[in-house]
């Protein structure tokens, strides 16, 4: 937590704080290591304080040992009091997390206090921005949520068969993972049969699985706070001529981006190398979301990797490639991987079988 508290720092410095004031439970949990689900953490150049309530104390105590630990109530004079001991005047929030009537009640606060003018700064993605490098102890977490997913995929496809629903495979997933270790899910499982693939988000139900049907199935799960994202397509029976060819050309964008992105090139530069491939089959259309996303703490997060992402993709990043194709009316195919940047390549975090036959 030392060295993400010195990279904090210097984000601050930068961007021309005295202090910044944590709120994304995230962000909390990435820089003080507490995992409770309220409080602030108050960072300035020399001072670290977790302020959180009286539940949390002795927790907050035991998890952020680098951290002094500050009970606090209802008021908001606690922020007055520490910004003045630590001497901060431009203090960072995070205003993607901060909600108008407690910004109002903070600034309300320093005004009345009077003395020194103290600013709230609007900041976004300061934490973020440092979240999206995994250290070597994050990437050995994401790894084990990357094999419980996969050891369940491959147990459960093996069992689905015509007139089971949805949502009974769904459950059968999520089952799979928890007896694997995971503490929860990343997201709510997609199981989208037939036409139903054709929404890239929807959510499993009591759709019935049919023979001569593709079914899209996303997952993902949660281990120590770190999640996995994977989806495959799966069919039910003998491929007829249309899967074969989406599911081919979806599969060879997947291989294609998977060996070719490179540390260096922009979340822009790595999409287009998939989607050249299914626009080239006629598809452009049909693939309507991004390539990837970071995955770690969130399973959406830092960098984004689609048309018109300026993010720089670099070593220990980790994300999602996912291209897909969606018919309406007939259903889609998605296939995803994660993946690690490791001396300029993408390392595949995901063993699961991409064989796509029931």
């Amino acid at each position: 937590m030392s060295t993400r508290l010195k990279n904090l720092r210097a984000a601050l410095s930068k961007n021309e704080l005295d202090a910044m004031l944590v709120s994304t439970p995230e962000n909390r949990r990435y820089v003080s290591g507490f995992t409770g689900s309220w409080g602030y953490l108050f960072i300035t150049a020399k001072g670290a304080v977790l302020a959180t309530d009286f539940r949390y104390v002795e927790q907050a105590g035991k998890q952020a040992p680098d951290f002094t630990v500050q009970r606090i109530g209802g008021s908001a004079d606690w922020l007055v009091n520490l910004a003045s001991e630590l001497g901060a005047r431009r203090i960072g929030f995070e205003s993607g997390n901060m909600t108008v009537a407690t910004h109002a009640t903070y600034a309300k606060s320093f005004e009345k206090a009077g003395g020194i003018k103290r600013e709230l700064v609007s900041t976004s993605g300061i934490v973020e921005k440092l979240r999206a490098y995994k250290d070597a102890n994050e990437l050995k977490l994401i790894e084990r949520a990357c094999d419980i997913t996969d050891g369940a995929i491959e147990q459960v496809r093996k069992a689905i068969k015509p007139g089971m629903t949805e949502a009974q495979v769904a459950w059968d997933l999520e089952k799979a993972m928890r007896e694997r270790g995971a503490e929860g899910l990343s997201f709510d499982i997609i199981v989208g049969a037939g036409p139903n693939g054709a929404m890239a988000h929807h959510r499993a139900g009591d759709t019935v699985i049919k023979k001569g049907e593709p079914i899209v199935i996303d997952m993902g799960c949660m281990y120590k706070g770190y999640a996995s994202d994977l989806t495959r397509t799966l069919f039910i029976g003998k491929p007829d001529a249309k899967f074969r060819k989406v599911y081919d050309t979806v599969l060879e964008a997947q291989l294609k981006a998977e060996d070719e992105v490179r540390a260096g090139m922009t979340g822009e530069q790595a999409d287009a190398i998939a989607r050249k491939i299914i626009e080239a089959a006629g598809h452009g259309d049909d693939f309507g979301h991004s390539l990837g996303h970071g995955v770690g703490l969130e399973v959406h997060e830092n960098p984004r990797v689609g048309p018109k992402s300026d993010d720089v993709l670099e070593d220990s990043m980790v994300f999602t490639i996912e291209p897909g194709i969606y018919l309406s009316g007939w259903g889609g195919v998605r296939i995803e991987d994660m993946g690690v940047l490791e001396n300029g390549r993408a390392r595949i975090l995901n063993t699961a079988s991409k064989g796509d036959v029931v």
